[in-house]
């Protein structure tokens, strides 16, 4: 998959992009590393990029707070119940139970254009390996624990951590796995001229 996805499109063939691949002993090493680093520090770290703007306004702040709730809701965990949703947060340092974690870096030296080469090659790693049968899950939470991880994985420094992917077979009973985010209809995303 990786190998394929190497073509992925990149703007002047750049290719800013770098990729690690933790598994076996050394996954289980990690999750239980990060998991006593998110028990220190449940917030995280202090973050390298925004995840979100600071100031998100119309109409995406409705829809990540939509997209929260709705997740919630489909697990059937009420808003109240902050430390269900915190256990049910933490699964995501768990990598929710998949077999593999991919980790994406980029050059420190990118700009946002760059940032977008990366998009690309992830969203290439996904159709892939939905080809062969296979589930991901891109995770921005990771970099909630940039540091540890860059730590973990011997991140060269000039390379700045960005995310990470579970990669693994869904269960389908999981309510998880059968719930869907709402999309915005398409007149409001797109304009056509003819």
């Amino acid at each position: 998959i990786l190998d394929r996805a190497r073509q992925a499109p990149s703007g002047g063939n750049l290719q800013p992009w770098h990729v690690t691949v933790v598994s076996g002993q050394s996954f289980a090493e990690l999750k239980r590393s990060i998991g006593q680093c998110a028990l220190a520090s449940p917030r995280g770290e202090e973050p390298e990029y925004n995840v979100y703007p600071p100031s998100l306004h119309e109409p995406y702040r409705s829809r990540r707070f939509k997209c929260g709730e709705d997740l919630y809701a489909a697990l059937g965990i009420p808003r109240e119940d902050k430390s269900a949703r915190l256990r049910q947060f933490a699964k995501n340092l768990q990598a929710f139970g998949a077999p593999m974690v991919l980790f994406f870096s980029i050059d420190r030296n990118m700009g946002t254009n760059q940032w977008a080469h990366l998009g690309m090659l992830m969203q290439t790693i996904m159709l892939l390996a939905t080809e062969e049968g296979l589930a991901t899950c891109p995770q921005e939470s990771w970099s909630a624990f940039h540091g540890a991880v860059a730590e973990f994985i011997r991140l060269p420094e000039e390379l700045m951590f960005y995310c990470g992917m579970a990669i693994g077979y869904a269960d389908m009973e999981e309510p998880v796995n059968q719930w869907r985010t709402e999309r915005a209809a398409l007149d409001e995303i797109a304009e056509f001229f003819d």
